[in-house]
């Protein structure tokens, strides 16, 4: 009778692994593009509802919202600032550190911790291929299934 073997390792020689310096290019650039996406304000801040708009409610509701609109918290919401506008706006109030940009804490004593990068908890295990870290035999499929050397350098 002939030993059972697991399909990852049987698999294993099938797929790319990547090194340490491919790994750092595939973490950086999928940094990049998240920094990318997420630098831009949001396009729909300044939207106005067209007049042509169809109107659903009568006017007593609509009179009785347009005062509510005007309270404080509209002309917060109206005005609010982007954090690159907070920011430069610190830098002109409070020149001299400690502020939001000079403010500096040294390197930690302890090892880094090592989380799953499917659903965040604590990991144990690497993935082969691409050095993701995984907690658990599900995690993994979902990792294989729609993660892994998905970002390529």
């Amino acid at each position: 009778m002939a030993a059972r073997e697991s399909g990852r390792i049987k698999d294993a020689d099938k797929k790319r692994v990547l090194d340490e310096a491919a790994r750092r290019r595939r973490q950086r650039k999928a940094l990049e593009a998240l920094e990318q996406d997420n630098f831009h304000d949001d396009p729909h801040a300044d939207l106005v509802m067209s007049k042509k708009a169809p109107k659903f409610q009568d006017n007593t509701e609509s009179r009785i919202r347009r005062k509510k609109l005007k309270s404080a918290e509209y002309y917060k919401m109206r005005y609010r600032k982007s954090f690159a506008q907070l920011l430069e706006e610190e830098k002109n109030i409070n020149p001299d550190p400690p502020n939001y940009s000079t403010a500096q804490v040294g390197p930690s004593k302890l090892p880094p911790r090592k989380f799953c990068a499917v659903c965040g908890y604590f990991s144990t295990y690497t993935c082969i291929p691409c050095g993701a870290r995984y907690c658990s035999i599900r995690c993994l499929g979902t990792h294989l299934d729609t993660r892994c050397l998905k970002w390529t350098a």
